[in-house]
């Protein structure tokens, strides 16, 4: 076993009432006056409410102006509001898009210069405000992982700040928070999280840990999400959706995630793709790829999706394994095809050489693709 570290949120609060624990965790990381940083569609569905219910009496601000697939404007105005209002702490509340931003702020007010400085790995020079963060979506894990994803809309790009400073102080993982969660959303986040386990358990930095946690996860979810999609009531279906992203989350957190994300990148930052659409549009096709770099790990997957896998071989369980994940995708009803959402087929080979330069990704695939092989994968998914 080679020498890894493990980084995750300093505290994690889970559980059915885990919310209820927001009071207690604000007093201990002396945050008297937040900033709840949210989206304007979860402020009138009433979900912030349940935070808001539970700050003990004290003053707050809201910055409700998150996006999805937010863009770097939106990091700048919030830290404007965050300045403004003379806050002591940030809570993200709402999924990756809310978190991210949340982190990013978090890491933004505590530093002097522009934040184009902060883009790439370890440029964040210091710890900045006591930041809390409380997903509405299972899926993205953006409550326990050190990366804040932006869009460039000039640059048509997504693009990252990764440090160990945007780690939350909490993670306070509550099922009640995703109850309000449209079942578009269930489906696409869900499956989001299924590629974070996936390509987690399939990359070269994985560990032990990580892979306990990636199996646990696929577990989980292969029997949770088409419950959660089909009720969204059913708050059991709910709270294991919320597990399994929450270790979904520690387990890429800390191994990587491959191919699969480095291809989703360019359909959301050039044609406004839902990140978790992207990752299933593209999931079934980049897993065909890898397959025959580590078959073996492909049966585990299989193993775990509940395959059934007496008598088959490892090709053939495989196989099966890919089979099983465009079952799951067709299930909660996830679009197929890039040309659906209206992508032109003349831009793949622009995209093909976007994707391969993300090298901050690609290093993590267990199969080295190289832009004419990613440009064939982006066919196949068109």
């Amino acid at each position: 076993m080679s020498i890894s570290a493990f980084k995750i949120a300093n505290k994690l609060i889970t559980g059915q009432g885990a919310i209820e624990q927001l009071a207690g965790e604000l007093t201990r990381l002396k945050i008297n006056h937040p900033l709840i940083v949210t989206d304007a569609i979860l402020v009138k569905s009433g979900t912030v409410d349940l935070a808001l219910a539970q700050l003990g009496g004290r003053q707050y601000g809201i910055f409700d102006e998150v996006k999805p697939e937010p863009e770097i404007a939106i990091v700048e105005d919030c830290a404007r509001a965050y300045r403004a209002g003379a806050h002591d702490g940030l809570i993200g509340v709402g999924g990756g898009s809310a978190i991210d931003i949340a982190k990013a702020v978090a890491a933004f007010v505590g530093h002097d210069g522009p934040l184009e400085a902060l883009f790439g790995v370890d440029q964040v020079p210091r710890k900045g405000p006591p930041l809390i963060a409380i997903p509405t979506t299972a899926g993205t894990g953006s409550e326990v992982t050190n990366v804040a994803i932006l869009s460039d809309k000039a640059a048509q790009l997504k693009k990252g700040i990764v440090s160990d400073y945007l780690l939350p102080d909490v993670a306070l993982v509550s099922p009640q928070m995703t109850l309000s969660c449209p079942r578009s959303v269930t489906a696409a986040s869900g499956v989001d999280a299924l590629v974070h386990a996936i390509e987690s358990y399939l990359s070269v930095n994985a560990s032990p840990i990580t892979d306990s946690l990636a199996l646990g996860a696929i577990r989980l979810i292969v029997k949770a999400l088409p419950k959660a999609y089909a009720n969204p009531a059913n708050l059991h279906a709910r709270e294991d959706m919320a597990t399994a992203s929450l270790m979904a989350g520690m387990a890429f957190g800390n191994a990587g995630v491959g191919a699969v994300h480095a291809l989703a990148y360019p359909l959301g930052g050039r044609f406004n793709i839902a990140h978790g659409v992207s990752n299933a549009l593209l999931l079934p096709y980049v897993m065909a790829w890898n397959k025959m770099a580590c078959v073996e790990r492909f049966r585990d997957i299989a193993d775990a999706m509940g395959v059934p896998l007496a008598g088959l071989s490892e090709q053939q369980a495989a196989s099966l394994a890919v089979e099983a994940m465009a079952e799951l995708c067709a299930a909660v009803d996830i679009p197929t095809g890039m040309r659906s959402f209206g992508v032109p087929e003349e831009a793949i080979p622009a995209m093909a050489q976007e994707a391969a330069g993300i090298e901050r990704l690609m290093r993590n695939n267990p199969r080295k693709l190289s832009a004419a092989d990613i440009e064939q994968i982006y066919r196949a998914a068109y």
